[in-house]
């Protein structure tokens, strides 16, 4: 199964030059500011590209999922397309799980606590998930910011750690984009854009 993994697009995605493949994955910030217009814009073009499944969770700045009945939200969603908030899906025995929340990030949507606040969600994991979609990093995993800092969440690379996922895709801090393996995971920092949000990294290609 091909994967081909995007992350942090805010409204941008129309620009996009997609590699083929099977399943294709966004890890949040799909919008500036989250408002419904913005939403429905992009669902309109996600659910049109020439990929089978398409699945995608909310990221900080998505604050239409966080404020919305799921409801509501499930009404908009397109045949053909997945979104997860703390659920999975499983596809032809690959079994994918999706998280929005990432640790407490000025007063964005999403936000969590450190600690017990932000782990009750990653406790919710399946310990045999294969491929795992959450907004932020783990600590010290692709999540340096341009001032040095590694912002990452230390409780979800502990999750990740004790489960060993084959894939753990994100996005957020875009000036981490890119790969690493480690312990038998490998970790996609997915985001496409930079930190001026200019539109620079190329969608990223896995197989599982």
């Amino acid at each position: 199964m091909k994967l081909t993994l995007i992350s942090d697009t805010h409204g941008y995605h129309s620009y996009l030059q997609l590699p083929s493949g099977d399943v294709l994955l966004h890890t949040g910030d799909i919008s500036k500011r989250g408002d419904e217009f913005e939403v429905q814009a992009f669902l309109e073009w996600f659910s049109q590209q020439a990929f089978k499944h398409k699945i995608f969770i909310a990221g900080n700045h998505d604050f239409f999922f966080e404020q919305e009945s799921p409801e509501k939200i499930a009404t908009m969603i397109p045949e053909g397309v997945t979104y997860l908030n703390d659920s999975g899906i499983t596809i032809d025995g690959i079994k994918f799980w999706g998280s929005p929340v990432q640790p407490r990030f000025f007063d964005w949507a999403f936000n969590r606590d450190r600690g017990a606040d932000i782990d009750r969600h990653w406790q919710l994991i399946p310990p045999d998930v294969d491929v795992l979609l959450t907004h932020g990093p783990p600590h010290g995993i692709l999540d340096r910011t341009a001032h040095g800092l590694e912002v990452g969440c230390e409780m979800l690379r502990k999750r990740i750690s004790e489960i060993k996922p084959r894939l753990s895709v994100f996005g957020h801090i875009h000036e981490g984009y890119g790969m690493r393996e480690m312990e038998g995971t490998t970790f996609v920092n997915a985001s496409v854009l930079d930190l001026r949000y200019d539109l620079v990294n190329e969608p990223v290609s896995f197989s599982v």
